[in-house]
């Protein structure tokens, strides 16, 4: 009970800041399009807003494919972290009508509409390291900074 009351506290705290961080985000985003557009560059391509699979990241999830269920990465960013944010992945087997999914040779990845804002643009690798092995975002363009291990991130202001 201690917990579930401890949750219903602190949610709306949580919310608050995901709203907030995504109003910065979204600002920077529109400053940084108006700046670009008065300079002579092409055009970005369609799938920058898109995010990428590696090839690691697909061998993995299809090693981990149950044949008689079909099972999805799912990434989300939530408040914490030594950067402010960070990265949770999961393997989910249903969306959410506020899901986006991306899928690559039959992979697919889901990102909630409020994660996606943080996420937009990245690319997940899978590394297997000395300390651990594990999915990760190995680029977000919504960054500015983050901790070594990659699991949290800061955003742009």
């Amino acid at each position: 009970m201690a917990s579930r009351s401890l949750i219903q506290r602190v949610t709306p705290y949580l919310v608050a800041r995901i709203r907030e961080n995504q109003r910065l985000l979204s600002s920077s985003v529109s400053a940084h399009q108006e700046a670009s557009s008065s300079l002579t560059c092409p055009s970005p391509s369609p799938s920058v807003d898109t995010i990428h699979l590696t090839d690691n990241c697909i061998r993995r999830m299809k090693e981990l494919q149950d044949p008689k269920e079909e099972k999805m990465l799912r990434l989300s960013v939530e408040t914490g972290g030594c950067s402010g944010f960070q990265y949770v992945f999961d393997l989910d087997d249903k969306t959410n009508p506020d899901d986006r999914v991306y899928e690559k040779e039959g992979v697919k990845l889901i990102v909630d509409n409020i994660s996606y804002d943080f996420v937009k643009g990245a690319t997940i690798d899978y590394v297997e390291e000395l300390i651990r092995s594990a999915f990760i975002v190995s680029t977000n363009p919504s960054a500015v900074g983050g901790c070594s291990c990659k699991s949290s991130f800061m955003v742009k202001q």
